[in-house]
Formats: C-alpha cells, structure tokens, sequence
C-alpha cells in the first residue's frame, strides 16, 4: 500500500478557495469509482497556507491510472481551472506503508 500526497503551498488567503477545489474533485473522484481524497490544512504554520490532499493506493501504477483519468474528465478540469493562481509552489509525496 502508498500513500499519495499533494502538498499545496498557498499564497496568503488561497488556502478555502483550493479546499473547496480539492473537496469538489473528491467528488468527480467519487463518481468515477475512486475512493476520496482526505483534504488537510496545517495548524503549525512551517511553512503556512498549506493544502494536503491525501490518497491510498494499494499500486503506485493504480495511483497514475487514477490521475489519468480523473483528469481526463471535463468536470475535473473544470474544477481544477485556475489553481495555479491559488499556489506558490507545491510537491508530490509518496510513501510506502510498511506497517
């Protein structure tokens, strides 16, 4: 098993707006019979303005099966329109659970 992560660095006051994008995707996620992802804001604030979308995949292949197709979807892109304005930077983390 994997755990994906997609880890937003806001800009000051993005953080709702990219939720609420997050929150909306899990829906199209949902609907094309991919489990939720979990959405998490930080409350320590190193560095502030973060977003995690978190994911599990039993495959990193069933991970990028996944990416493909829920981007290949006209509602996800209509979701996702526009979230480079709501970033500074971000990155992907994958771990592999061992226990």
């Amino acid at each position: 098993m994997y755990i994906v992560r997609e880890v937003m660095n806001c800009k000051p006051g993005k953080v709702r707006p990219m939720v609420e994008k997050f929150r909306a995707l899990g829906d199209v996620m949902e609907k094309l019979g991919f489990g939720r992802p979990r959405v998490m804001t930080d409350v320590s604030g190193e560095p502030y303005w973060t977003v995690i979308a978190e994911m599990e995949v039993e495959r990193l292949s069933d991970f990028f099966e996944m990416d493909d197709k829920v981007f290949a979807d006209a509602g996800a892109a209509e979701i996702m329109a526009g979230y480079h304005d709501l970033v500074d930077h971000g990155r992907r983390e994958i771990y592999k659970v061992e226990s």
